[in-house]
């Protein structure tokens, strides 16, 4: 029997369909028809935008394959946010600051609750590498609270913005622990965050847990379509977000909802690669995408705003307001406790999933 050429492929159609239909679509007016239509092709990009992330991942290694996807996403969420800052006017003040919330929450609550659940239910137990992850966690909280907390105590400004010098010292600050830790886990103390051997161990001929990994070739072109497809999904969800906000009006929800929803939109593809992960016993790759994600999310938006912030007009908002901070806080405190004993039951990712519904709630009823 003949096999299927790769170029015929779902995952292959799929991203290059998406980049056709973001093209057609880009800048005009939807109707109902239409909206259905990028909503289906979205929906579809995501799933092939995490079949090759997969592959990259395989190709490479961990915890290579995490940070490909993380750094890949976030770079195309910036260019989003900025984007959306130079069109948005006075009204986009606080747009960086919700939407680097929003990813840190749906991050560090979200993703991590959906593996840590997933992978107890199908294991009892999930293990993994509390020095990595601990690390992780601790340039996450460092960074969010240098960003997004200090400003609303700041003097120099009035209200919640950093001055000049503040925020240049933030974005240098973001950049140096950013580097920092991609250079632990990736050349440093790599050991720190590949997946714990388990009871039911490996048998596969490179020991983690999967076939073969794919050739050179197939992890190039699976890289392209990465790329393309997570272009895609964010220029998606930019030509659904007219939509959508009108759909967050029409149900009487706050302006700044349609951030979160974007925000969860542009997360999807590494939810459902950390979901995998974790249902394959490799809870380790899942809190390598969550806290990898936070940690570039703010890490590059940051300097990224800040460069912007010398030809867009008008405040910058990034100081947090006292609910999103105590969300913060316990976020952070929970984490700890989730990551220190190196292993977890159901219980920590149901916790973790109440505090996303807190978030989401509280974002609906301020």
């Amino acid at each position: 029997m003949a096999t299927r050429s790769p170029a015929l492929s779902w995952t292959t159609v799929v991203p290059v369909l998406a980049a056709i239909v973001l093209a057609l679509t880009w800048g005009r007016d939807l109707n109902t028809l239409l909206v259905i239509v990028v909503a289906v092709v979205l929906a579809g990009t995501v799933l092939a935008a995490v079949h090759h992330a997969e592959v990259v991942a395989h190709r490479v290694g961990e915890p290579f394959g995490s940070l490909v996807l993380a750094v890949a996403v976030t770079i195309i969420e910036v260019a989003l946010i900025v984007t959306l800052m130079v069109s948005g006017g006075p009204e986009s003040a606080s747009l960086a600051r919700d939407t680097v919330f929003a990813a840190v929450m749906i991050t560090c609550n979200g993703i991590v609750g959906i593996a840590l659940m997933a992978g107890a239910i199908r294991h009892s137990f999930t293990h993994f590498n509390a020095e990595g992850t601990g690390a992780a966690l601790a340039t996450v909280a460092t960074l969010a609270t240098l960003s997004l907390v200090l400003p609303t105590f700041t003097t120099s400004q009035a209200g919640p913005e950093f001055s000049g010098p503040q925020l240049a010292f933030a974005a240098l600050a973001s950049l140096a622990l950013y580097g920092m830790f991609v250079f632990t886990q990736t050349v440093r103390h790599r050991d720190f965050f590949l997946p714990v051997e388990t009871e039911s161990g490996s048998t596969d001929a490179d020991g983690d847990g999967h076939a073969d990994p794919p050739t050179a070739k197939a992890a190039l072109l699976s890289l392209g379509l990465l790329l393309v497809a997570l272009i895609a999904v964010v220029g998606l969800a930019k030509v659904e977000s007219p939509a959508i906000e009108a759909g967050v009006k029409a149900i009487g929800f706050p302006p700044s909802f349609v951030g979160v929803v974007i925000a969860l939109l542009v997360l999807l593809p590494e939810t459902l690669a950390a979901l995998r992960a974790a249902l394959r016993e490799r809870v380790q790759i899942s809190l390598n995408l969550a806290y990898g994600s936070a940690m570039a999310s703010i890490g590059l938006t940051i300097p990224a705003i800040a460069l912007a912030t010398l030809w867009l007009d008008g405040p910058l908002v990034l100081g947090l307001g006292a609910t999103q901070m105590v969300l913060f806080g316990l976020t952070m405190v929970v984490s700890v406790l989730t990551v220190v004993p190196g292993r977890a039951t159901r219980l920590q990712g149901g916790v973790h999933l109440v505090l996303l519904a807190a978030f989401l709630f509280l974002a609906v009823n301020p």
